[in-house]
């Protein structure tokens, strides 16, 4: 029995009706040591210019997949397992057409980035102030991501695992700072994150004076 042919109220089909292309992009987020908050950028290899890496969503894939071929072709990454952040739908912004953007995000060690097969002609990672003017809309959804990251940042200690446990209260306090883009009260900081951390029994030289105290997370279930 052929299956009948889906039409609405008015008999269209659904490919009577104009479709939008579905492209996914990846803000991959990351804190280099003694750097800023950073995101990773690729070279078009058309155009020249750096951008986030993304991709057209082929007819029969999934969006996650997508976006892992994405970051393999374009970046040379692989191993990441971003979530999706937000669809950006605005009609007007892609230049080549009605685009919608399912934007995704990771955050991770900056060691997962640089590494010794990141070829630097065609990816790169730079602060997410300096991330400006890209194309397709990128800089919206890079904002929407630093947005986002600083909200988790402000009611937890690390909650992405940026710095490498166990850590001393100023490491986590630097990488809360790139993070947040900002300078934190030493004080402050302390007293609002001891609720979410566990002191370690090892302690660490931070210059002079007394070895300080180191902590790891407190994961919640």
């Amino acid at each position: 029995m052929t299956p009948s042919v889906y039409r609405d109220s008015s008999g269209k089909r659904l490919v009577d009706y104009p479709r939008p292309s579905v492209a996914v992009d990846t803000a991959v987020l990351t804190v280099p040591v003694g750097e800023p908050l950073s995101v990773l950028q690729v070279r078009d290899a058309v155009d020249g210019d750096w951008r986030l890496p993304g991709t057209f969503v082929h007819e029969g894939e999934r969006l996650a997949a997508a976006v892992l071929r994405s970051l393999s072709d374009k970046a040379g990454v692989t191993g990441l397992a971003p979530s999706q952040l937000h669809v950006f739908d605005d009609p007007e912004r892609d230049s080549r057409g009605w685009v919608l953007s399912v934007a995704h995000l990771d955050v991770v060690p900056a060691t997962s980035l640089l590494s010794p097969e990141l070829d630097a002609s065609r990816a790169r990672l730079v602060p997410v102030d300096d991330a400006t003017g890209m194309v397709h809309g990128h800089g919206e959804i890079v904002a929407f991501a630093v947005a986002s990251l600083r909200a988790l940042y402000a009611a937890a200690p690390d909650p992405r695992g940026l710095v490498a446990e166990p850590f001393t209260m100023t490491e986590l306090r630097r990488v809360h700072e790139a993070v947040m883009g900002r300078a934190l009260q030493p004080d402050s900081f302390r007293r609002a994150m001891l609720p979410g951390l566990a002191a370690t029994d090892e302690k660490r030289a931070e210059g002079p004076g007394k070895p300080a105290g180191t902590y790891r997370r407190i994961e919640h279930q």
